[in-house]
């Protein structure tokens, strides 16, 4: 059987997100007096006090490099949370922020949208489906409300 991987931002591009984001703009840090914001770097909710930073991300730009793909127009960049300072990372294994609709966004190796579907809760189903089909390369995971990227699945 076929696993999948939901993928924090991994911690090199942290450390460039948290001098410069994927905009060309600082970090400004905060102290996020409420908690609950989506956080990319760990993949879990933030904590009451727990000091945090809004940058610019572009996910599919950043794959994009790794694999040779041009993406083209779907080239985007968007607002995630992370840690102000390096934090330990993922803790824990699942698929994070399933408490609410989300949706499955299927990429071709190309970098290509190749359409997405909105799920009840991302899991293993929701994976399988996107992944049965070949010519799917990546998956974002994003939040319905404001489209926002949450992370990325790749097979094993």
């Amino acid at each position: 059987m076929t696993t999948y991987t939901a993928r924090p931002i991994a911690p090199a591009v942290l450390k460039e997100l948290r001098t410069t984001d994927d905009a060309g703009r600082p970090m400004v840090p905060v102290t996020d007096d409420e908690g609950g914001a989506p956080l990319r770097c760990c993949l879990r909710r933030s904590e009451p006090g727990e000091r945090i930073a809004l940058v610019s991300y572009a996910p599919l730009r950043r794959w994009a490099a790794e694999t040779g793909a041009e993406p083209g127009a779907y080239d985007e960049q968007g607002p995630v949370f992370i840690h102000a300072e390096e934090c330990q990372g993922r803790d824990g294994d699942g698929y994070p922020f399933d408490n609410e609709h989300r949706t499955v966004r299927r990429y071709s190796a190309d970098g290509r949208i190749l359409g997405g579907e909105l799920v009840d809760a991302p899991d293993e189903a929701a994976f399988q489906n996107a992944f049965d089909d070949p010519s799917v390369a990546l998956v974002h995971v994003r939040a319905v409300e404001y489209g926002c990227f949450l992370y990325e699945v790749r097979r094993g």
